[in-house]
């Protein structure tokens, strides 16, 4: 069963959490802890909510933080959780990116255009007879470093 699904009922969360069920009733009012509803309305917590519901309680008993700075920690806390999740696709769609302008083409007699691995020479023993990228003749394509432009 996974950590999200929303199985236990209020009394069932409270009692995991060592909290009173009203207390569960009031952190959803304030925001703290917002469980899933059922069709008809009634709240279903799952194991991260009371994950959450325990987080709560150190931050306001161990650290004395009340209820307002509980929440907007928790806020802070799912924005920048949200913040890393874009920056982890904003680096691999970087990373795409740059590996897709590097890559190296070399192009034929009959205009096909096929992806040479980088770094490696297109030599005419490399190509098979019969291939229609073996025609003699091939043209080598790149686009040069930023740094060794002129200009």
């Amino acid at each position: 069963m996974s950590d999200d699904a929303p199985v236990l009922t209020v009394s069932q969360a409270a009692a995991l959490a060592g909290m009173h069920p009203q207390t569960l009733r009031q952190y959803d009012r304030l925001g703290l802890v917002v469980p899933r509803r059922t069709i008809g309305r009634g709240r279903r917590y799952s194991r991260r909510d009371v994950e959450n519901l325990l987080e709560v309680q150190r931050l306001a008993q161990v650290e004395g933080i009340n209820l307002a700075g509980i929440k907007r920690i928790l806020d802070l806390e799912r924005h920048v959780s949200a913040l890393e999740g874009q920056l982890a696709q904003l680096l691999a769609y970087q990373a795409e990116q740059y590996q897709a302008e590097r890559r190296v083409f070399a192009a034929g007699t009959e205009g096909d255009v096929v992806v040479v691995q980088r770094g490696r020479r297109v030599r005419y023993s490399d190509l098979r007879e019969g291939d229609s990228r073996a025609a003699s003749g091939a043209l080598v394509l790149w686009r040069p470093s930023r740094g060794s432009r002129e200009g």
